[in-house]
Order: structure tokens, then C-alpha cells, then sequence
């Protein structure tokens, strides 16, 4: 009874599976909801639109600045009590428009806005990088859904064909070609089977549900994935990854300080005016509307060699900077090396498995044959079938590690 609900549940699993082909998806699916979904990527481009905006602010700030004021006051003498006249004027009526500039070359500017270009650049290879982060993430957990799948829809096959197998056995073991322990032998090896369907079910729902959980689709349902396209994409040069981008442009950074230091060693030049109204009324307050205008210039001459002492400062981090650079360089070639080595190693053992699950597979079907006439062994075919699973499993593990170290070599490739 237990044995037909569950032929009955795989046989729905199989039919469920059959036809979810209009929810078929594929890996550029995850990866395209994955990135219109997250959080960070969405944040980091915040970030860049906020520092533009931060740039625009520092521009506005060397344009003409014009405010308008206001200040009124009047000091009673009340029978001899008050303020001095002569400190307080008894009242004052003031309202000016006043406008003032610093003065600044366009080199000046430009180097100053130059900082914030650099840290929205920073920005932007930060999010390049994330969404390399979240692409090898969801291509990860794709493989390794699909890897259940396979090996799921394997398992499956090799079911069906014990249960027709176990229709023969039983009729053979009533007319007492095979021994009743014999089938009992063979019928621990379909359980075993049944078994391992149910773990692969489990293991792919939950490896589904990760899946979805990092390409934030809110979705528990049954699905087809498509077999991954992956190739190896052209590996650019490293001056030219996002990598070593940041490497670049902390060094342009430092750069732009040393030029943002010689700034605060040139004279400042700023020039003010306003034009209004400003009276005590003592005479002819009428008269008093006029304007006024001047200038402010600061010369820097010593400070005790500080300009020096920055430089100094930038040098060291400069050849830090560089240290971290080339031992990072050594790195990247390593790790590179390293996964085109594991992946020719990985690819040259897919011959030998298919040559083995060529033999194991014509065995399987030889027993078959002679399963009829009780001229094999039960053990036989129990261990033939056993061997048909291990080297299925490695074949399925490997194109796993296969696709894998691709995902892994390309994650490199921006």
C-alpha cells in the first residue's frame, strides 16, 4: 500500500514536471531579477546621483552669493535713562542687498570638484563589483539547483526501469526460478531507491527556494531550469578590470590631494559689496540710501613647513597603495591559473565516465535480458545497478564542478 501512494506520488511529480513547460526558466532570468531587486545595487546609485549632486554643490559655491538683510533697533532716553547716543546712535535702520565672490582660477575648481568625480567613480566600481558578487552568487545556486534536477530526473529513470523489473522478479520468485531471499535483496535496493527520490526532492525544493531567495522572487512552486549556457568569456587585461580599478583610482586620489595641498599655498582673492539703505535718522535720513564695495586678499607665507610634511604623508600612502597592488596582481594570476588548471582536469575525466556509463549501462540492460530465463544473479544486478548510480552521480558532480569553475573564471573576467 505505502509503496503504490508513493508510485502514485512520483508518477504525479513526474506528470507536474511534464507540464510546467511555460515555467521553464533560465539562469538570465534569476540574474535579471536578482539585480532589479537588490537593495545595495539600487543604493550605490544613489550614492553616485547624491556625489554629482555633491559636485554641483561645490560649483555653486565660487557663483556670485547674494543675500538680502535687514537690521532695525532703537535705544529710548527716558528721563535720562538709556543708552550712550554716542555708542548706540539712539536708532538704526538698515536694509541691504549685499553680494560677494571668491575669487578662483577654473584649474582651481576643477581640482576640488575632481575629488568627488574620483569617489563617484569609486562608487560605480563598487557597484560593478557587486553585481559580479550577486551574478556569481545566483549562477552558483542555479548550478547547483540544476545539478539536483539532473540527478532527480536520473533517479527517476533508473526507478521506473526497477519497477518494471520488480513486476518480472515477483512472478519469477512465485514460480520459484529466484529465491525469496534473492528478491528480498532486490527489493532493499528499490527502497533504497524510493528513498533517495524522496532526499532528491527535498534537496531540490530547498536548493529552488535558495535560488529564489537571492533573486528575491517569492515563489515555493515546482520549476524547469534550463541547462546553463555558460562559456568562458575573454579574460581582459588586468589595468582594464574592475579589480584594479579602485587600485587606479586611489592613486589618481592621492594624486588630486597633492594638487588640493598646493591649493591652500596660492593667494586667496574674494571681493564683497551691498547697496541699500543704512541711517540713524539724526539728519536728513533720507539722504541715506548708497552702496559699498571692497575686496579680500590672504597671502600664505610659512607655516612651518607643513606643505612638505603632507607630501611626505602622500608618498607613503602612495607606495602602500602600490605594495597592495602588485602582491593583489600576483594573486589574480594565481587564482586564474588555478581554475583554468582545475577545469582541465575536470573536463579531461568526462571521457572516462561516459566510457564507464556506456559499459555499466549495456550490462544492466544484458541482466535484463537474461533476468527472464534466471540465468544472472539478483546480486549481480543489484551491484550493476549500484555502479550505474555512483558513476551517474560523479558524471552529474562533475558537470557541476564543470560549470562551476566557469562561473568562477568569469566572475574574473569583468
Amino acid at each position: 500500500m505505502i509503496r503504490k501512494t508513493f508510485q502514485l506520488l512520483i508518477s504525479g511529480w513526474m506528470l507536474a514536471l511534464g507540464g510546467l513547460h511555460a515555467q521553464q526558466r533560465t539562469l538570465d532570468y534569476y540574474i535579471g531579477e536578482g539585480l532589479s531587486a537588490s537593495p545595495l545595487l539600487k543604493d550605490l546609485s544613489n550614492q553616485v546621483s547624491s556625489n554629482a549632486a555633491d559636485s554641483a554643490l561645490l560649483r555653486a559655491t565660487y557663483r556670485p552669493q547674494v543675500t538680502a538683510s535687514s537690521t532695525n533697533s532703537y535705544a529710548p532716553i527716558i528721563r535720562g535713562w538709556g543708552y550712550d547716543e554716542a555708542i548706540s546712535n539712539g536708532r538704526n535702520i538698515n536694509g541691504v542687498v549685499g553680494i560677494s565672490q571668491v575669487i578662483a582660477g577654473k584649474d582651481n575648481i576643477n581640482i576640488r570638484v575632481n575629488a568627488y568625480t574620483l569617489a563617484a567613480l569609486g562608487l560605480q566600481n563598487k557597484k560593478d563589483i557587486s553585481e559580479q558578487d550577486l551574478k556569481k552568487a545566483i549562477t552558483t545556486q542555479y548550478i547547483t539547483a540544476y545539478g539536483d534536477e539532473q540527478q532527480l530526473d536520473f533517479l527517476q529513470e533508473v526507478y521506473a526501469q526497477l519497477q518494471e523489473e520488480d513486476t518480472l522478479l515477483k512472478k519469477l520468485t512465485s514460480g520459484n526460478v529466484y529465491r525469496q531471499t534473492d528478491y528480498l535483496t532486490f527489493l532493499v535496493t528499490l527502497q533504497q531507491q524510493e528513498l533517495a527520490i524522496k532526499q532528491g526532492d527535498i534537496r531540490l525544493k530547498n536548493d529552488l527556494a535558495t535560488l529564489n531567495y537571492l533573486a528575491g522572487i517569492i515563489d515555493t512552486g515546482y520549476v524547469r531550469l534550463s541547462q546553463p549556457a555558460l562559456t568562458i568569456n575573454e579574460q581582459p587585461a588586468a589595468t582594464h578590470s574592475i579589480f584594479f580599478r579602485q587600485f587606479q583610482l586611489d592613486s589618481l586620489g592621492i594624486l588630486n590631494r597633492r594638487k588640493l595641498t598646493d591649493l591652500n599655498y596660492r593667494p586667496r582673492l574674494s571681493w564683497f559689496g551691498d547697496a541699500g539703505y543704512n541711517s540713524t535718522w539724526t539728519t536728513e535720513g533720507y539722504k541715506n540710501f548708497g552702496f559699498s564695495f571692497g575686496f579680500s586678499l590672504s597671502v600664505p607665507i610659512y607655516d612651518g613647513r607643513q606643505r612638505r610634511i603632507q607630501y611626505r604623508k602622500l608618498s607613503i600612502e602612495e607606495d602602500t597603495r602600490k605594495n597592495y597592488e602588485d602582491f593583489y596582481h600576483r594573486q589574480y594570476q594565481q587564482q586564474v591559473l588555478q581554475l583554468h588548471q582545475q577545469l582541465d582536469a575536470i573536463q579531461s575525466l568526462m571521457p572516462d565516465l561516459e566510457h564507464q556509463v556506456r559499459y555499466t549501462d549495456a550490462l544492466i540492460k544484458a541482466n535484463s535480458r537474461l533476468l527472464a530465463s534466471g540465468d544472472v544473479k539478483i546480486a549481480d544486478m543489484v551491484i550493476a545497478v549500484n555502479n550505474l548510480l555512483a558513476v551517474k552521480n560523479q558524471i552529474t558532480q562533475n558537470q557541476v564542478a564543470r560549470l562551476e569553475l566557469i562561473n568562477q573564471i568569469n566572475y574574473w573576467s569583468r
